[in-house]
């Protein structure tokens, strides 16, 4: 018997198909978060405030950020940012160590910190009804470090054993002698952690100055989200420390735009268990969102999920590689796109080849239909479950303020659909593979 709605002497794939295709282009419209637009504010010295009622949320997340990750530090202060992160929770008078995540504790509350390249941040998830003491203790804690010498050198040691750990993980060296190799003296080649030799020469007051030089009102933001009112927020976080913070003591100098260097490289280590292809290139900084959209959309039909180009055809069907990856880092001087494709040794010169070919036949022909669209909605939908939580909210917000970004939440989703597939074509073209910083990596 025939099967309905299908043509005497057709293909049924090519129904199916076309079947996505309808199925696809009704998805074309993305609708909204269903959040109220964020409320925007400033406290009396102009530290710049987000807020975000959510209803019915019983958490609230209060997020502290200051431009002050490792691409601030001068020549001598590698390593501090992170460092000062380590010391911010050694306490001050009126929060001695560890009475700060006593209390966090105790209420069911959830702390942590992270610094990146750019930016370091500090965050706080309590029960609503903990909110005033959240915006009490949280800017005790980050901007009151005393900084004291017995503390300092006793956390030199923990940060000094985290760079050991980092050093030892043969993963770690890889992936950060590819940094060194692309992005050379730029600060982005650097790691975060720093390095031993100056962090045993830095000093309680060298770390003071870099606190007071980089926590400055203009340089830093604060971003609430979850349960809780809008009148009483302001008036908790006006009579904190936070409006304490001074204005800043000078221009900050301008940062070098990142230029990455191409080039094929090698590296031999010891206990890794499997070889590496690792590729890097540059991509449109982090304020250029419009840009940056189309190499998202473009890294996501590369690799991600099992239907993608590269993980279909290398590990899927040719069954080369144990995993492969592309991601793209946004960066303020300058994004990376990195993919990591992990394989046997023996097969790595392979990997390496139908990778670049894959990446060369992207610039040739445009994208399939239902793959462009396939890689919209997973970004549509992988934002939309990142908003779904109040610390993810605080930490969108949180940033996209320090960094003078803020706009709608839905904005993303618009400019991923706003991009056509044949547009796409020229943004394959900065991942051509003699582009790339290129580092094979093989057990030694």
């Amino acid at each position: 018997m025939e099967q309905p709605n299908t043509l005497k002497g057709a293909d049924p794939r090519q129904d199916r198909h076309s079947e996505e295709i309808r199925c696809l282009d009704a998805l074309d419209q993305p609708a909204g978060l269903g959040y109220s637009i964020p409320h925007t504010t400033a406290l009396s010295n102009g530290l710049p405030l987000t807020l975000l009622p959510v209803p019915d949320s019983p958490v609230a997340c209060l997020q502290f950020w200051c431009r002050a990750g490792s691409a601030v530090e001068q020549s001598q202060e590698h390593g501090m940012a992170h460092f000062l992160e380590h010391m911010v929770f050694k306490g001050n008078e009126q929060l001695p160590a560890g009475a700060f995540d006593w209390q966090v504790e105790a209420h069911g509350g959830i702390s942590n910190a992270a610094t990146g390249f750019d930016d370091v941040h500090y965050h706080l998830l309590m029960p609503k009804e903990a909110l005033p003491l959240a915006c009490e203790l949280l800017p005790q804690l980050v901007l009151k470090p005393e900084i004291r010498s017995d503390d300092f050198v006793l956390e030199r040691q923990v940060v000094l054993e985290e760079l050991a750990q980092s050093e030892d993980q043969p993963e770690e060296q890889a992936f950060q002698q590819l940094l060194s190799l692309a992005c050379g003296e730029h600060a982005y080649g650097r790691p975060i952690l720093g390095n031993r030799k100056q962090l045993l020469q830095q000093t309680p007051e060298q770390m003071q100055a870099f606190q007071r030089r980089h926590y400055c009102a203009e340089s830093c933001a604060v971003s609430l989200s979850g349960g809780f009112e809008l009148g009483q927020v302001q008036n908790l976080l006006e009579a904190s420390p936070l409006a304490e913070l001074p204005s800043s003591t000078g221009a900050e100098p301008d940062r070098p735009a990142l230029r990455v260097q191409p080039g094929l490289h090698s590296l031999e280590l010891p206990r890794l268990e499997s070889a590496r292809l690792l590729m890097l290139w540059p991509a449109p900084p982090a304020h250029d969102l419009t840009a940056l959209s189309g190499t998202d959309l473009l890294t996501t039909v590369l690799a991600e999920g099992r239907s993608s180009r590269l993980v279909r055809d290398l590990r899927e069907e040719k069954q080369l590689v144990e995993s492969i990856d592309v991601d793209l880092h946004s960066l303020e001087q300058g994004s990376l796109v990195i993919l990591e494709a992990i394989c046997p040794s023996e097969r790595l010169e392979e990997v390496h080849h139908h990778v670049s070919e894959i990446l060369r036949n992207l610039q040739q022909q445009a994208l399939e239909h239902t793959e462009f669209k396939r890689a919209q909605r997973l970004l549509d939908h992988g934002h939309r479950f990142a908003m779904e939580g109040a610390g993810s909210l605080a930490q969108h917000l949180g940033q996209a303020t320090l960094m003078k970004r803020l706009e709608p939440l839905e904005e993303p989703l618009s400019r991923w659909h706003q991009w056509q597939r044949d547009d796409l074509q020229q943004v394959a073209r900065t991942l051509d593979p003699d582009l790339a910083c290129t580092l094979l990596v093989t057990p030694k």
